[in-house]
């Protein structure tokens, strides 16, 4: 089959692979008729790479048909259309049980001492072949895929992978008081949805990029945008009574601009051998933090940031003396995506389109022409928010 592979810093290629084919019991196989690119992607692309092997599979946001399923899959069958999570978890551990299934116990990567694996996400989740291809590997799928209706556009459930649970998250998270004020920093896709689950529920949303496109596409459905070319900060207390939002989403993360002297570390970091950069980053990784410290800024006393942005380093400066003096509450992790699909089906499944699934895509490509989506997604160019491949 195709798949899409790495194969060093800033380089992917489509390759032929082996077919994958049923391991273990509980697994499937799932012919991938939509695959998109993440933001997170682009951490594997550029930051994250110590912790990439050349040829691994990447991509963790797809879905498709149901070819084949293993003895112990009962709640799928073949011909089924299914929406793949993107962590794997098993459904019955401690940890699935109080509805953190990013931290599934049966899954953990206890060599790095991470949470749950992740399709096609590096070694620090598992190396587990990814969703940027032909035909995926579903481990746990006695308990993951998410069956969809066999009509309709893909784009109506696709973002059930991810985007949408993570966004809907990061608002929960974020926990705004009734009728309160939101602010959401960045407007790559979780951040347009975390904008618009915000205003569907009630909240006055405040949304911040720098990118013209992409404050227009939040434009279109109700959002209060900013750019970001000034003090945010002090824009967003003007806003709300001089105080600050009630509550801020950081949807930006790591690679946040604005943060020369840790993009400077970022660099050197890439560029080591992969152990040592692994060692680097494990120990004494630094991240892009102008995003966080603008929350940390904005937000009002008492109020809470909602962390759905990745931040991968282990020695980040925190100004803990305002953080603790403004009395901010802090909440961030990985999406349990399970935990939110009971609650997001019939939103993305309402003809109405109440979140905008259907207004997210702005390039559609092949397999083949996934290498030239993840330059021009990196570059912001050609208005790309979000790429959707069809292999």
């Amino acid at each position: 089959m195709k798949a899409l592979t790495w194969q060093g810093k800033r380089s992917v290629s489509v390759e032929e692979v082996p077919d994958p084919r049923i391991q273990e019991p509980t697994d499937a196989i799932v012919r991938i008729t939509s695959t998109a690119i993440c933001g997170s992607d682009l951490h594997l692309y550029e930051v994250l790479t110590p912790f990439m092997d050349k040829g691994d599979i990447i991509g963790h946001e797809p879905m498709g048909i149901v070819e084949e399923v293993g003895s112990a899959v009962t709640q799928i069958k073949a011909g089924d259309r299914v929406v793949i999570p993107f962590n794997v978890s098993c459904g019955h551990c401690f940890m699935c049980k109080q509805g953190l299934q990013s931290q599934c116990e049966t899954t953990q990567v206890r060599e790095y001492n991470t949470g749950a694996v992740f399709l096609g996400y590096s070694r620090l989740y598992g190396s587990v072949p990814g969703g940027q291809a032909e035909f995926l590997r579903v481990p746990h799928a006695d308990y993951g895929p998410i069956k969809v209706p066999n009509t309709g556009e893909d784009e109506r459930y696709l973002y059930l992978s991810d985007v949408v649970p993570t966004a809907w998250q990061a608002v929960q998270y974020a926990a705004p008081p009734q009728g309160g004020s939101l602010a959401v920093l960045g407007l790559g896709p979780i951040g347009q949805m975390s904008a618009r689950i915000g205003r569907h529920l009630g909240y006055r949303v405040f949304a911040v990029d720098p990118v013209a496109e992409r404050r227009a596409m939040a434009e279109r459905h109700g959002i209060e945008t900013l750019d970001s070319s000034s003090d945010v900060a002090e824009r967003l207390k003007d806003l709300t009574d001089g105080r600050g939002p009630d509550s801020v989403v950081d949807a930006v993360g790591m690679e946040a601009h604005g943060s020369p002297v840790a993009g400077v570390a970022h660099q050197a970091v890439g560029l080591l051998p992969s152990p040592l950069g692994r060692k680097a980053m494990e120990t004494a990784g630094v991240d892009k933090l102008d995003a966080l410290y603008t929350a940390i800024d904005a937000v009002r006393r008492g109020g809470t940031i909602s962390i759905s942005g990745v931040y991968g380093g282990m020695k980040d400066p925190l100004p803990m003396l305002t953080m603790f003096d403004k009395q901010i509450q802090l909440r961030m992790g990985q999406c349990n995506v399970k935990r939110w699909t009971e609650d997001l089906l019939p939103l993305v499944d309402d003809p109405s389109d109440p979140l905008g699934v259907l207004d997210l895509k702005t390039h559609t490509a092949s397999l083949d022409e996934a290498p030239e989506m993840y330059e021009k997604f990196q570059k912001k160019q050609d208005g790309c928010i979000k790429a959707v491949l069809k292999p």
